[in-house]
């Protein structure tokens, strides 16, 4: 339910769009019970008011059990005047900034699947950041890339980036930050935190000379 809203909300705030609606269409295997059911609703619903989307139509389907469920989400935003984010929009000497730590939502969802437990417990970082990018609108940031690391991670989406706008990109890998339960967890094994899928955290591209006034 978290995922649903967050990954669409996303998607639409990396092309500088303010989202503002939500379809939901559930496929439900035969059987499956409604408390389910109602704790996806209910996430669904949380992170629709924090992201301030409506979620306006949906649909549901029923098919043999033993697969499902999904939760398929399309959404509508705006983009207003004189925003032009662009994967293609990275430009020489600009600042890559990083909005939260990397890895933790690839590290917990593989730990779930794979019934591995770690010393501490390590929650995925599923979130809106249409909230952030809102901000650095109505600071009249300007911003010249937007990217949420999903999968692949930071280090996919920089790669992207760079073969889309043509340029060479610098990381300084001191500074970027990862929690020390999923470095001690990827170190364990054998991933690279900046490969690791992300939900709740963006790449924003920015002249050096906003960089300042951007993490403000």
């Amino acid at each position: 339910g978290d995922l649903a809203v967050c990954g669409t909300v996303n998607d639409l705030a990396m092309v500088g769009a303010k989202p503002l609606y939500l379809t939901a269409g559930f496929i439900l295997p035969e059987g499956f019970p409604v408390d389910g059911l109602i704790a996806i609703a209910e996430a669904m619903a949380r992170r629709a008011e924090e992201a301030e989307v409506r979620i306006v139509a949906g649909d549901t389907k029923v098919v043999e059990p033993g697969s499902g469920p999904f939760v398929n989400t399309s959404g509508v935003g705006t983009v207003a005047d004189g925003v032009n984010v662009s994967g293609h929009g990275a430009r020489l000497g600009d600042a890559v900034l990083l909005t939260g730590d990397v890895g933790r939502h690839g590290v917990a969802v593989l730990s779930r699947r794979e019934g591995i437990a770690f010393e501490t417990e390590i929650v995925s970082d599923v979130a809106p950041v249409a909230g952030i990018v809102s901000a650095l609108i109505e600071a009249r940031v300007e911003l010249h890339t937007l990217r949420d690391p999903t999968r692949g991670g930071i280090a996919e989406a920089l790669n992207e980036i760079a073969a889309q706008s043509g340029v060479e990109i610098e990381i300084d890998e001191d500074r970027v930050p990862v929690q020390p339960g999923v470095r001690s967890a990827c170190e364990l094994l054998g991933l690279d935190p900046f490969h690791v899928a992300n939900e709740g955290c963006a790449l924003v591209f920015v002249p050096e000379n906003e960089a300042g006034r951007a993490l403000d």
